[in-house]
C-alpha cells in the first residue's frame, strides 16, 4: 500500500515539470524561429534587390557601352565623362549611393573611382569576377547600414564587366525586423494558447491519474463480482467501528451469512452458476433498508454485515426478510428444474458476546454453524438466543434422541417429515383408519425418512440430478431406516412404513418391489403424503410447486406410483375439505413429536 501511494503521488509532481520543461523548449524554440525567420526575410529581400538591380545595371550598359569601351579603344576623357553622367543618372534613378562600372582587371570604366577603390567595394568586385555570380553584403557606416552589391557581366561565358553598387539598407534590416517581430508574436502567442492547453491537459491528467489510483486502491479493497469491500477491507473496517463503538458506549451487531449448499452448486454447475447465486444475496443484501455501515464478501460464500447501534437490534429481523426476498429467486441452469436459493446467518452483538473483532467473528461462526447444522436457510443468534424450541424429555427417550438426530441432521427433514405425518393423517381420518393405527402412522411419518442420517450430505443436499450411482445410494435410506426403528417396542407398522413407503403400485419401486395392495397401508399412506410434501417443499434441487401443480401430478401417478383409491380421496380433501393441511402451514412440531398414550 505505501507503494502505490508513492506512486500516485509522485506522477502528479512530474506533471508541473513536464509542463515547465515543455514550457522552456516551446520559448527556446520561438526564438530560434523568430531569428530564422528574420534571416531568411533579410537573405530574401537582398536578393530581391539584387535581381532588380541586376536587370536595370543590364539596361544601362546595353543602352551606354560599347565594345570599344569595353576593350579600351574608345577610351577618351570625354567618353568617361559621358559615362559618369549616364551611371550617375541611373544612381539617383534607383537610388544607389555609389555605382561603379569596372572591367574584370579591376579597371574603372565609370563610376566613383574614389569608392570603388575602397576595401568593400573591392572584395565584392573580386568575389563576382572570381565566381561570376552576384554577391552581397550588408556592412555598417557612419550614415548607417550599408548594402554593397558586385554584379557581374558576362560574354561568352566570361565575365569582362563587374558593376558594384551600394544603397541604404535600412528597408532590408526593417523587413528583417518587422518578420522577427511577427514571427515572435505568432510564436508567442501560440505558445500561450499551447500552454493554456498544456495546463488543461495537464490538470485533467493529474485528476485522472488520482481517479486511478483512487480506483486502485479501491480495486484491492473490494471484490471484482459483487462490488462490496473483500476480506481485509470488512476486517479492517470492523476493526474501526469497533474501535470508535467502545469509545463511544455503542454497541454493533454483525451478521455472517453463508450460501447453502454453496460448493455442491459451483461442483455441479460450475463457477458461473456459483457466481449468479453470490450477486443475487448480494442485491438482496443491498435492498435491505437498513443503513448498514459496510457490506462485505467475507469469503467465497460469505458476507459480512455491519450495523450501526440504532439497528443492530433489528438485525436478526433484516436478515429474515433477506432470506425471504431469496425465497421468491431462483436458479436454473442447462439440464436442471428451478433450484432454490437460501442462505444461513449468525448473528452476534458487541459487547455482549465479545469485545475484539476475532472473538466476535468466532462468535458468529458457531452461530453460523449451528444454522447450517439445522438443515439451512436460517437466522440464529450466538449464545444460542433463539427461539427454537428445545427438545423435552419425555417418556418415548428412544423417539426424542430420533428426533433430535434428524433436526441435526437436516432441517429440511425434519420439516418434511412433520408435513408427511401431517398429510398422511389427514388421509387416514378420510379412509377411516382406527384411532390406534393412525397413531402408528404417525410415529411412522415421522420417522420414514430417519435413514437418510447415514447418507452422505454431499448427495442428500445435491441442487441438481442424482447419478445412477448416487440415487442408489439415496435408495438404501429406506433399509437404513428399518434398522434404526427395528428395536423400537411394537414396531412392526412403523417398520413398515419406514421400509415400504418407496414402493409403487406397479411394482416399479424400492426396495422389495412389491405390487399393489402387497404394499402395507400404512405405507402406501405414507406414499401419497411423502410424494405430495416432496412436490409443495423447495428443494436443493428445484423450487416448490404450487398445490394444484402437486395434485395434478398426483392424479398422473395414480395408477402407477401410488394407490389410485387413495390419491383420489387425498386430491378430494385437500382441494374441498377447509380444514384440509396446506403447505408452509405451521404443523405445531412441539405437539406432533409428543407420544399420545396410544402411541407409547
Amino acid at each position: 500500500m505505501p507503494r502505490s501511494k508513492g506512486v500516485a503521488s509522485g506522477r502528479p509532481l512530474l506533471l508541473p515539470l513536464v509542463y515547465v520543461a515543455t514550457l522552456t523548449l516551446i520559448g527556446v524554440s520561438s526564438a530560434a524561429l523568430a531569428v530564422l525567420g528574420s534571416e531568411h526575410v533579410r537573405t530574401a529581400a537582398i536578393r530581391t534587390t539584387v535581381s532588380g538591380d541586376q536587370a536595370a545595371i543590364r539596361d544601362f550598359i546595353a543602352s551606354n557601352l560599347t565594345t570599344a569601351d569595353v576593350d579600351g579603344s574608345g577610351s577618351t576623357p570625354s567618353r568617361r565623362a559621358e559615362l559618369d553622367r549616364e551611371l550617375f543618372r541611373v544612381s539617383q534613378a534607383y537610388g544607389y549611393r555609389h555605382a561603379t562600372v569596372s572591367l574584370a582587371d579591376g579597371s574603372v570604366l565609370a563610376g566613383d573611382a574614389a569608392d570603388a577603390s575602397s576595401p568593400t567595394f573591392d572584395a565584392e568586385r573580386r568575389l563576382s569576377a572570381a565566381s561570376g555570380q552576384p554577391a552581397a553584403r550588408i556592412a555598417d557606416s557612419p550614415d548607417g547600414p550599408v548594402l554593397t552589391e558586385a554584379i557581374p557581366i558576362s560574354v561568352n561565358g566570361v565575365v569582362q564587366l563587374v558593376v558594384t553598387l551600394q544603397r541604404d539598407a535600412a528597408f532590408v534590416i526593417a523587413a528583417g525586423d518587422d518578420a522577427w517581430r511577427d514571427v515572435l508574436l505568432v510564436t508567442g502567442f501560440s505558445a500561450v494558447v499551447l500552454a493554456l492547453l498544456l495546463r488543461a491537459i495537464f490538470q485533467a491528467a493529474g485528476v485522472r491519474l488520482r481517479q486511478q489510483a483512487h480506483e486502485l486502491l479501491e480495486s484491492r479493497r473490494r471484490d471484482h463480482l459483487t462490488g462490496f469491500i473483500n476480506h481485509g477491507a470488512a476486517a479492517a473496517r470492523l476493526t474501526e467501528v469497533l474501535a470508535t463503538a467502545q469509545t463511544d458506549g455503542a454497541s454493533v451487531g454483525i451478521a455472517l451469512v453463508d450460501i447453502d449448499n454453496f460448493r455442491l452448486l459451483n461442483e455441479t454447475y460450475g463457477s458461473p452458476a456459483g457466481d449468479e447465486a453470490l450477486l443475487l444475496v448480494a442485491r438482496a443484501l443491498e435492498s435491505e433498508s437498513e443503513p448498514w455501515l459496510a457490506l462485505g464478501r467475507f469469503g467465497p460464500d460469505e458476507f459480512l454485515a455491519i450495523a450501526p447501534a440504532e439497528v443492530a437490534r433489528e438485525l436478526p429481523a433484516a436478515m429474515k426478510r433477506v432470506q425471504a426476498a431469496l425465497d421468491s429467486a431462483s436458479l436454473q441452469f442447462e439440464g436442471s428444474e428451478r433450484l432454490p436459493l437460501t442462505v444461513s446467518v449468525g448473528v452476534t452483538y458487541f459487547p455482549f458476546h465479545a469485545t475484539g473483532v476475532n472473538e466476535l467473528l468466532s462468535a458468529a461462526t458457531i452461530a453460523l454453524g449451528e444454522a447450517k447444522a439445522g438443515g439451512g436457510n436460517r437466522t440464529v443468534i450466538a449464545d444460542a438466543w433463539t427461539s427454537e424450541p428445545k427438545t423435552a424429555q419425555s417418556t418415548f427417550d428412544v423417539l426424542q434422541g430420533l428426533v433430535v438426530a434428524i433436526d441435526h441432521k437436516d432441517r429440511y427433514t425434519k420439516r418434511h417429515s412433520e408435513d408427511v405425518a401431517c398429510y398422511a393423517l389427514f388421509l387416514a381420518v378420510r379412509v377411516e383408519m382406527a384411532e390406534a393405527d393412525r397413531a402408528i402412522l404417525r410415529t411412522a411419518g415421522l420417522l420414514h425418512d430417519i435413514g437418510k442420517i447415514g447418507i452422505p450430505d454431499d448427495i442428500l443436499r445435491k441442487p441438481g440430478r442424482l447419478s445412477p450411482y448416487e440415487y442408489e445410494i439415496v435408495k438404501q435410506h429406506v433399509a437404513l431406516g428399518d434398522l434404526i426403528v427395528r428395536d423400537l417396542p411394537e414396531i412392526e407398522l412403523v417398520r413398515a412404513g419406514v421400509r415400504h413407503h418407496h414402493e409403487r403400485w406397479d411394482g416399479q419401486g424400492y426396495l422389495d418391489r412389491l405390487v399393489g395392495e402387497q404394499i402395507p397401508l400404512i405405507a402406501r399412506i405414507l406414499a401419497v403424503g411423502d410424494a405430495f410434501s416432496a412436490m409443495t417443499t423447495t428443494r436443493p434441487y428445484r423450487k416448490a410447486l404450487t398445490v394444484k401443480q402437486a395434485l395434478d401430478e398426483l392424479r398422473a401417478a395414480a395408477g402407477t406410483q401410488l394407490d389410485p383409491e387413495l390419491v383420489a380421496v387425498f386430491v378430494d380433501g385437500i382441494e374441498n375439505d377447509p380444514d384440509a393441511p396446506m403447505p408452509g402451514a405451521d404443523r405445531n412440531g412441539g405437539q406432533l413429536w409428543t407420544p399420545t398414550i396410544q402411541a407409547a
